[in-house]
């Protein structure tokens, strides 16, 4: 089983119409965290893009090379924080009743210098078919300026904790310029959501942060800025220690918010309903129950299923105390037995390493 994920941050623009924002680089930041603590992901499992690293092809080829690696038991992570916003749907000269959703790049323009939701679609696409391999898309951005508004300190969705005179407040929208607009003003056309991009896939899970009639904020938390939805969601993984369904977070973090009075509301999408009951960030729920995936994370995991393990490592002439806790000396007995049978030495017990355990 390989874990890879690839998280993008964009605060800086290339075109000095796209307005700054604040938080999305070091939102990226805090996302590789919990990867890093909760999730058993190492260092070379994760491509960060951030600011002018995080150009269109630079993303769409990363994204290409995570799902072409894809093998049965592999998960993967896609990551944005940065603008969205929409274009109507074209196709040569012929335009179409439809508005796409898109994702802003750093070379974000309008001359289709921007991320379709059909790119993604398109991409990770190619895992229809693929048994048992997971990806887990969330995005914090807005794709809708249907509610934007002046700023409104009466606002209700401002943190009513914020002084207005410390702290300018920005969604994660951007506003196509007139000539975008012109195509389609005074129409109406619906608006086709990323979450129609997974609605029919089984492997495939996305978390937005809001309603796409909503726009997704940016805040400031103890001093500093953070996409609103991603504080939350990053929160609640520590405040559980990373052992809490899809459902649940979900959950939370929308009590959170309506708490602190933001009016946004996160989504989560999914053609699988079973994967809602699953551990966020994690493989299914079946796999879980029939052969959890063991590795070091905080808090450590215990069980009598580590217990097995470690009598397997023991009888396999590793020192460790078969205490059924997996802690740092288990996983440095995962790795050199890894080592020893030419495994992939990354500390986790899945499918291969538990089977090469018991052969």
């Amino acid at each position: 089983m390989a874990r890879r994920a690839l998280l993008v941050g964009v605060n800086q623009y290339r075109s000095s119409a796209v307005p700054p924002l604040r938080a999305c680089v070091s939102d990226a930041i805090n996302i590789r965290n919990i990867l890093k603590t909760y999730l058993g992901f190492r260092n070379e499992d994760i491509r960060m893009l951030t600011d002018e690293r995080a150009t269109k092809a630079n993303i769409l080829q990363r994204l290409e090379w995570m799902v072409d690696l894809a093998r049965t038991g592999d998960f993967m992570v896609f990551y944005f924080a940065g603008h969205g916003s929409q274009v109507l749907d074209r196709d040569g000269d012929e335009l179409f009743d439809q508005m796409d959703e898109i994702l802003c790049p750093y070379d974000m323009n309008w001359d289709n210098g921007f991320i379709l939701d059909d790119d993604l679609g398109r991409i990770f696409g190619r895992l229809n078919g693929r048994e048992n391999v997971l990806a887990e898309v969330i995005i914090d951005s807005c794709h809708s300026g249907t509610v934007l508004r002046s700023l409104d300190w009466n606002d209700p969705c401002i943190d009513p904790g914020i002084n207005p005179c410390d702290v300018e407040y920005r969604d994660r929208f951007l506003q196509p310029p007139a000539d975008i607009v012109s195509r389609f003003e005074g129409d109406v056309y619906p608006l086709r959501s990323l979450a129609t991009l997974v609605s029919d896939m089984k492997n495939q899970i996305l978390w937005t942060a809001s309603r796409e009639d909503q726009k997704s904020a940016e805040d400031f938390f103890d001093g500093r800025p953070a996409g609103v939805f991603t504080y939350f969601f990053c929160k609640h993984i520590r405040d559980t220690g990373g052992d809490i369904t899809r459902q649940e977070l979900l959950e939370r973090i929308q009590s959170s918010m309506n708490f602190h009075h933001y009016s946004q509301i996160p989504q989560i999408e999914t053609g699988e309903s079973g994967l809602l009951t699953g551990n966020v960030l994690q493989v299914r729920l079946q796999e879980r129950e029939e052969l959890r995936i063991l590795y070091l994370k905080t808090p450590y995991m215990r069980g009598d299923d580590v217990k097995s393990v470690q009598e397997a490592l023991i009888t396999n002439g590793h020192s460790i105390t078969a205490d059924g806790v997996f802690g740092p000396n288990t996983h440095r007995a995962v790795v050199a037995f890894q080592q020893q049978k030419g495994l992939t030495p990354d500390g986790v017990v899945g499918p291969i390493t538990r089977g090469t355990l018991w052969q």
